[in-house]
């Protein structure tokens, strides 16, 4: 195990903790949590308006950081500028996905309002179209079902699937297009 730096925070030591944390050294890892969590949860807690949200996002940043820790550059600047600069990132990331609970429980409580006025046959209906959309979507390669109920019923982007899944874009982009086609195709049939 390699030695860790002493926890005086002056520059010198700040550049002996960088080298530190690239190599992978844990008890760096964690003084650069101590001196750089503050900051990047009040820029959280700022950008996003709620501590809990905020408390995850922290989280999420210190965690890109470690896996991702190879990317940071000390020759271009701080750990904490570089900490900064993921944490805009996962910020945006949680503002996109709040925006999107909030679409999708509009969506949701908009379909209750219609299933409140729908006749019932016509819900009975839908009861129907979703058993046979979840059967056809059983009925997929795993790795297509996987990015289909991921970009469905998880509401994430095709990037953050691939992060998710450890999948190329690339590769995410293809199960999804070639899943809906399969789907497009069974339900075509179905129909007929």
């Amino acid at each position: 195990m390699t030695t860790s730096p002493a926890v005086h925070q002056g520059p010198e030591n700040d550049h002996q903790i960088a080298d530190a944390f690239l190599r992978g050294d844990d008890d760096a890892f964690r003084l650069l949590y101590e001196r750089w969590a503050p900051l990047i949860h009040a820029v959280a807690r700022r950008a996003l308006g709620n501590s809990f949200e905020a408390e995850d996002v922290t989280q999420q940043i210190f965690v890109a950081a470690w896996r991702h820790r190879r990317g940071f550059r000390p020759e271009r600047g701080t750990a904490g500028s570089w900490l900064v600069g993921i944490a805009r990132h996962k910020i945006a990331d949680a503002l996109a996905a709040r925006a999107r609970r909030a679409r999708l429980a509009a969506a949701v409580q908009s379909a209750r309002d219609e299933d409140h006025r729908a006749p019932e046959g016509q819900l009975a209906q839908q009861a129907v179209d979703r058993v046979v959309v979840q059967y056809e979507l059983s009925r997929l390669p795993t790795a297509q079902q996987n990015v289909l109920r991921l970009a469905f019923y998880a509401d994430l982007p095709q990037s953050q699937i691939a992060a998710h899944t450890g999948l190329p874009l690339g590769t995410v982009k293809s199960h999804a297009r070639r899943g809906l086609h399969t789907l497009r195709e069974r339900l075509a049939q179905d129909s007929r």
